[in-house]
């Protein structure tokens, strides 16, 4: 995969391939992304792709620490669906700031020091700077009561500046642990209503996916409908959301329904069409449904993938043996549908169809544990533990679509619902273009998922450069002030600490940059000179007010930065970050650093760290 790059064997190999791992996607952050296609040379496949993980997953690493980093990436997208790249891009910056250290003779032990100081300086930015969801939404309405004009009232405007001296300044209720969850946020948040504020977040969070960002609303909007004993909690419950792809039709066709939407083949679709508007009898399984199915334990392993072998059993009577005894059992107890989370083999769906027993394979936990609670059905592991109490029942199927002719192969979308209010919704994501299914679907769950972080969270960060430039500013000027201090003590034992900084800061300069040339409105050279005028003339308030990269944000595009502000204008601040990805994602950037950093130390590297680059370089093979 890092075919043709330059590595110099003589330095720290691990931080040279995430440096150039992490250049390889550097086209993939910011507003503009591009979709690409990654072809397999050996079978001749192709994949369309979009999004920093899909890439980098579908590159498929090879070497240690190109599996090192996508294990990195794909840990942070099953966690929160957004900001791989982000982490994935400041790891990279970070490695070339490690290496630089080690080219100037800073020891590894100094390196860790410094850097451990530079992520708490900017976990600590990030604690000062968050805007409470409370008071978003209370400058969201006094922005709103002025009707948009440039010249608010008195009150309105004397109220918006509060509110917003009171976000900029906020401290106090916010505590930061160095710990994998960084933030504690007391729970007395929100009390506006629930419709208006998931308008407020959504505006500020869809980061240029506008119509995923419209689905994920709508979802969060019939949670909170549907649970309405909840009403005082905003919170959106993402296990309770699931998506369906339909190939074929239109993308404007994206709709977010009630119930648990799944595609069935021709024959599913068959049992479907009898049994459907009919109070039904359902078992949940957790396991393949097979024969040859057994339980792994209760705590499954980090990764684990199910693969479904089709082997010639036809000498053998023993699967169908298993198959009679399943079908008589199921009759007994009335089953007219099984929900696996596993794999069912075709020979076992064939065989239940003809029996009038619907089988959906691959049935995400979460559903599963919802339909049982609301069914009273047991969850079991094999097919032939069910008895009778582990039966659910009154679940209704609905004929949702009919994809007939808009499909080669048959297919039927079915909503699975049951009659007390299970409160599952289903985005159904649909696009003419078969290769952009999945990045459509990974744009709703990184909407749906914003949404989610920042209801838990209960606050959010200056988003598309915001708050890099705040932790740029404090980096810097940490590291003067440690330059500062040892000269005047005349110490040379700390010099080390503020150009560790510096590097650091360089690094998310570099971040900055790329952004704003992902735009295409800006080349490298004229970003980094803005950049630097900008920090030159930087005034907290200013950036905060939406002053800084004001261009970016013309783009309407994912990461776009703040629109520009006037000193009479009502703030005008839209874009923000999820509080907890940022930092989980920084935080996971050093940690891989670190680790890559320490594992290179023990191998031995080469000569000595101060080898002439020239020394020693290779072409990776």
């Amino acid at each position: 995969m890092l075919e043709g790059i330059v590595i110099n064997s003589r330095q720290h190999v691990g931080l040279q391939k995430v440096s150039a791992l992490a250049g390889m996607l550097r086209s993939s952050i910011g507003p503009c992304k591009k979709y690409k296609f990654i072809q397999d040379e050996a079978s001749g496949d192709s994949v369309l792709v979009c999004s920093c993980f899909r890439i980098i997953e579908n590159l498929e690493p090879t070497c240690a620490v190109g599996q090192l980093v996508y294990e990195t990436v794909r840990a942070h997208h099953k966690g929160y669906r957004t900001g791989s790249g982000c982490l994935l891009f400041v790891a990279g910056a970070w490695s070339r700031a490690a290496l630089d250290c080690l080219q100037r003779g800073i020891s590894v032990k100094h390196i860790l020091a410094a850097m451990s100081e530079g992520i708490d300086i900017c976990l600590d930015v990030c604690k000062k700077s968050t805007v409470l969801l409370k008071d978003l939404a209370i400058m969201e309405k006094c922005t709103a009561a002025t009707g948009g004009s440039k010249k608010p009232t008195t009150y309105a405007s004397q109220e918006t500046a509060d509110v917003q001296d009171k976000c900029l300044n906020k401290s106090k209720q916010r505590k930061v642990k160095l710990s994998r969850h960084f933030c504690e946020v007391k729970s007395e948040i929100l009390h506006p209503d629930q419709t208006e504020l998931l308008a407020v977040i959504a505006d500020s969070l869809s980061h240029g996916c506008e119509n995923a960002m419209k689905l994920a609303v709508e979802a969060a909007r019939m949670l909170l409908k549907t649970n309405q004993r909840h009403i005082s909690d905003p919170s959106f419950d993402i296990s309770k959301v699931l998506t369906c792809v339909l190939p074929g039709l239109p993308e404007d066709c994206a709709c977010v329904v009630e119930g648990c939407v799944v595609l069935l083949n021709d024959e599913q679709a068959t049992v479907a069409h009898v049994v459907k508007q009919q109070p039904l009898k359902v078992a949940v399984i957790t396991g393949d449904l097979s024969q040859t199915y057994r339980h792994l334990g209760f705590r499954s392993l980090p990764g684990e993938q199910r693969v479904l072998e089709d082997l010639d059993l036809s000498a053998s009577n023993r699967e169908d043996e298993w198959l009679e005894k399943v079908v008589k059992l199921l009759s007994n107890l009335e089953v007219n549908l099984i929900l696996t989370a596993g794999l069912a083999s075709q020979k076992v769906i064939q065989y239940c169809c003809r029996h009038q027993i619907l089988v959906v394979e691959k049935v995400n936990f979460s559903v599963l544990r919802t339909i049982a609670g609301s069914t009273g059905a047991v969850p079991v592991s094999y097919a032939t533990q069910l008895t009778e109490p582990c039966v659910g029942d009154d679940v209704n199927i609905e004929i949702w679509r009919d994809l007939s002719s808009y499909e080669r192969k048959s297919l039927t979308a079915v909503n699975i619902s049951t009659g007390r209010k299970s409160g599952l919704v289903t985005a159904v994501v649909t696009s003419c273009i078969h290769g952009k299914l999945q990045a459509l679907e990974d744009q709703f769950w990184a909407c749906a998922y914003r949404l989610h972080h920042a209801l838990k969270d209960g606050a959010l960060l200056p988003g598309a450069g915001g708050t890099e430039v705040l932790c740029v500013h404090q980096l810097l000027k940490q590291a003067e002030h440690r330059r500062v201090e040892d000269s005047k003590i005349g110490s040379t034992a700390n010099l080390y600490r503020g150009l560790v900084l510096q590097l650091m800061a360089d690094g998310l300069i570099d971040y900055i940059m790329a952004v704003m040339v992902n735009t295409g409105m800006f080349s490298a050279a004229n970003a980094r000179t803005f950049v630097s005028k900008q920090l030159q003339e930087f005034h907290r308030d200013e950036i905060m007010a939406g002053k800084f990269l004001q261009l970016v944000s013309e783009s309407e595009r994912e990461d776009a930065v703040f629109s520009a502000v006037k000193a009479d204008e009502a703030p005008a601040v839209k874009i923000y970050d999820n509080m907890s990805v940022k930092q989980e994602a920084w935080r996971n950037a050093l940690d891989l650093v670190f680790l890559v950093l320490q594992t290179d130390t023990e191998i031995i590297t080469g000569t000595g760290q101060k080898t002439e680059e020239s020394d020693g370089a290779m072409i990776i093979p």
